[in-house]
């Protein structure tokens, strides 16, 4: 009997143990800012009062260029994939991998049978025409995708709309994209129902404070924020969601976006160098997905030294011999390069 991936798993549980320089989570180092954690701090004084998501609803909806009614403010983008599961009622679920495994785990909790669609790594993990079943009427994808760090072209993702569809797009990590090229979250009019999922927590390091929000047509918005309890969202977590959304917190984001792709290039360059290590495709993201031999045994060699990453043999599509890795700073990067090069399997005894 194959054994099933572990849809559970997730890059927190690599870094439980103190001491290690993570590069397992993907939210940015540094965050919250400053400005930001001052503004959470001072929402303390309003706790008494029940939340009112009104200002954060019309601040995402004007972000995005959208009415207020497509807006579903969440717990977190997790929160939205329980709530989809729930809603909805699909023939035949289909979730794009290698990616995040808690849409298929709540489609799963929520009693649904799942279709997978294998990326390869041959394909550079691209999504290719035709890929996805015609009578798919549920259709999950990230973008760009984790694990693989692949950014496809809006264009592509749009072809899979279809009346009688509900397309879920996975943005968590779009703000990690110069630009947002490839972004639907502002794309209207698409036939069948376009579902558009965003996160607060890696831009803005807020993974505790749960808040992350949904996109889609002002009826299924509705049938979701009916299956939500009374006020899902807490104050702090309405006032991340409005500060977030501002000019001047997006013009914050789009240079840490940038200076990301500028230290993402430089790890890529790092991994070229090492025997045996392999990038499928072109990252995007403020991760990388690589593939290199005896996978588990490096990981744990890096824990050793120092270094948590995220094993990939949690995720469909993938196996033993993959690892994740998070972009950080160049000093932090070239530390972690040279664990791995010792890490290797051909580094021998000495270099273990």
């Amino acid at each position: 009997m194959n054994q099933q991936p572990d849809l559970r798993h997730h890059g927190d549980a690599e870094v439980r143990s103190a001491g290690l320089v993570d590069l397992a989570v993907n939210v940015r180092t540094g965050t919250p800012p400053a400005w930001l954690h001052a503004r959470l701090a001072a929402t303390l004084a309003d706790l008494a009062a029940y939340p009112d998501g009104t200002a954060a609803r019309a601040a995402v909806a004007a972000r995005h260029r959208r009415p207020v009614g497509e807006v579903l403010l969440t717990a977190g983008a997790a929160e939205a994939f329980v709530l989809l599961a729930r809603v909805l009622r699909p023939r035949r679920a289909t979730v794009v991998h290698p990616q995040f495994t808690e849409p298929e785990a709540a489609l799963r909790d929520a009693g649904h049978t799942v279709h997978r669609v294998l990326l390869t790594p041959e394909q550079g993990f691209r999504l290719l025409p035709g890929a996805v079943p015609e009578d798919a009427d549920l259709v999950v994808v990230g973008n760009p995708t984790n694990p693989t760090s692949i950014l496809h072209p809006a264009a592509a993702l749009a072809e899979l709309a279809r009346p009688g569809r509900t397309l879920v797009v996975d943005e968590a990590f779009m703000d990690t994209d110069p630009g947002e090229s490839q972004s639907l979250a502002a794309v209207r009019g698409l036939p069948g129902d376009v579902v558009v999922l965003r996160s607060l927590t890696k831009t803005w390091g807020l993974a505790g404070l749960r808040i992350g929000y949904l996109l889609a047509p002002a009826p299924l918005v509705a049938a979701l924020a009916a299956a939500q309890p009374l006020w899902p969202v807490s104050t702090p977590a309405l006032a991340a969601a409005e500060l977030c959304s501002a000019p001047a917190a997006l013009a914050e984001a789009e240079q840490a976006a940038r200076t990301t792709a500028a230290h993402r290039a430089h790890l890529l360059a790092g991994l070229a160098a090492l025997p045996g290590v392999r990038v499928h495709g072109t990252p995007a993201a403020s991760f990388v997905l690589v593939r290199l031999p005896d996978a588990a045994a490096v990981r744990t060699r890096l824990r050793e030294a120092g270094y948590a990453v995220r094993r990939g043999d949690t995720f469909p599509g993938l196996g033993p011999d993959w690892l994740r890795v998070a972009v950080r700073d160049p000093a932090t990067t070239d530390g972690f390069l040279a664990a791995l090069a010792k890490a290797l399997p051909d580094a021998g005894p000495t270099g273990r």
